[in-house]
């Protein structure tokens, strides 16, 4: 063999280059992405890829420009874009170049709930650590990513962000801290206050990601009030490589370029309406454990609603509403219409209710038919078609989860039921292009299903039980005034 041939490494020759070869990336964030994958390698997972996207390029290499004009600086990083752009993945880089470059670096990472941090945030850094030509120095588990020879001092830990849990983001003793947040709109006050005090050291870093969800809290305030303590970008959904562009044209055609769901989730825009969320959480909660006064609803009109699923994910559901009080609420699953035919009559008979509401779209509207041929007086529900008030809501649909979200505000009898928390509060909305009218438009179902949440079929037929004003029986409104005088328009 000729001399001239570069001879083959030993396991600990090759080690020794490998560290002098990180070492170098400790002011270039960018450089250790493009070194530690392998990027276009035939047989890989990689084979097609050929590195960072634009914008996480620019990030990297952000970072790398400000510690080689000060090695002793503090990193404050945030970043709110539209869905799909790799936040996650960029996040996953930057722990392993900070975990791989700085000597027992001490990090906390954490997301807006342990659902997103767990399966997302922590997942996609197992994902990366497993491709890293350096990945037998470090050891991921549930809750830790550690280095394997000081797993006591050199880690970074997967911390809920439960204000009780707040201690997790103080006190990192280290030379080197690292603190990261992931869909950081949802991320308490209290957290970032105590974080606050762990970026008093040289060489800290606090990196945020997130959709901008909310125009109010610190997140927001990074991008306004204390845009001068932090670098900041907002990046648009549609300039990303690796987007979904079909499903961005779908959300753009269906709620419009300017509305607040396409600023937050396609542009990386704050919405002008606050938070997206279109039920609080605090008033579904205080309903659940209120109850409401027998007083307060006895003589009121009892009201049935069914939301009309037949097979696959999605449930029938029948809800009996009497003024402020759930009287019971009963989900179904795997019914075809005939069945839940007999269901309904079940409950009319059991409740005589003043009205009932029937979802008639699709297959609801065999429930319908059938249930009218019965003799049963029934108000078919669409939740598509046109509102009463046209100039508010751009559908039915919107109109009765406004109507809903009303009496809930006033204080409403709930059932503690956990399927119904989730189906009330995780809904999204937004407002219709300016120049339509600014209408008010829910979140479709099948956008909550991209974004893990379930049909939500039971709000869906609780929903239905304000579907229409209750003429002669009762007043004639839907304004609610205090949970301790009733509005008998209920």
């Amino acid at each position: 063999m000729s001399g001239s041939l570069a001879r083959v490494l030993s396991d600990s020759e090759y080690e020794q280059s490998l560290h002098e070869d990180i070492a170098e990336f400790y002011d270039d964030p960018y450089g250790f992405v493009m070194y530690a994958f392998p990027w276009g390698l035939k047989g890989t997972e990689l084979e097609d890829e050929d590195g960072p996207d634009d914008w996480q390029a620019q990030q990297l290499i952000r970072i790398g420009d400000a510690f080689r004009t000060n090695p002793k600086t503090t990193i404050r990083e945030a970043v709110a874009s539209g869905h799909g752009i790799g936040k996650s993945c960029q996040t996953a880089w930057i722990i392993l170049w900070a975990m791989s470059t700085r000597p027992h670096l001490n990090g906390v990472i954490t997301a807006n709930t342990t659902v997103q941090l767990k399966t997302k945030t922590w997942r996609e850094l197992a994902l990366w650590h497993k491709r890293a030509l350096n990945q037998h120095w470090f050891k991921w588990t549930a809750t830790q990513f550690f280095h394997r020879q000081h797993p006591e001092t050199w880690f970074c830990t997967a911390a809920p962000n439960t204000e009780h849990n707040s201690e997790a983001f103080a006190g990192l003793h280290g030379q080197h801290a690292m603190i990261l947040y992931d869909e950081a709109s949802g991320i308490p006050d209290k957290i970032w206050e105590v974080t606050e005090g762990a970026m008093t050291e040289a060489r800290a870093m606090w990196f945020v990601f997130g959709n901008p969800t909310r125009n109010t809290g610190r997140f927001r305030d990074c991008f306004a009030s204390d845009s001068h303590r932090w670098v900041t970008h907002q990046i648009d959904s549609r300039e990303c490589k690796r987007t979904n562009k079909e499903e961005l044209e779908e959300w753009v055609r269906s709620y419009g370029l300017d509305s607040d769901f396409c600023r937050v989730r396609i542009r990386g825009e704050f919405p002008r309406a606050g938070n997206m969320q279109f039920i609080d959480s605090d008033s579904v909660d205080n309903c659940m454990v209120w109850e409401a006064p027998f007083e307060s609803y006895y003589m009121m009109p009892i009201v049935l609603g069914v939301d009309v699923a037949r097979y696959g994910e999605d449930k029938s559901v029948i809800v009996v509403r009497q003024g402020r009080k759930v009287l019971e609420m009963k989900p179904f699953r795997e019914l075809d219409t005939m069945q839940l035919t007999a269901e309904v009559i079940f409950k009319i008979k059991e409740y005589h209710p003043a009205i009932t509401f029937v979802d008639g779209v699709g297959v609801g509207a065999g429930v319908v038919d059938r249930l009218r041929q019965l003799g049963h007086s029934i108000v078919e529900v669409n939740a598509g078609t046109r509102p009463y008030e046209e100039d508010t809501y751009y559908n039915k649909r919107a109109e009765m989860w406004d109507r809903m979200r009303k009496w809930i505000r006033a204080g409403a009898d709930l059932p503690n039921d956990t399927e119904l928390r989730k189906s009330l509060i995780g809904l999204e909305y937004g407002f219709t292009d300016a120049k339509t009218g600014e209408l008010l438009r829910l979140e479709r179902k099948a956008d909550m299903k991209r974004r893990g949440l379930d049909s939500p079929d039971e709000a869906d037929a609780l929903s239905m039980t304000f579907a229409e004003e209750l003429g002669d029986i009762v007043a004639n409104s839907f304004e609610p005034e205090s949970q301790f005088e009733p509005d008998y328009a209920y």
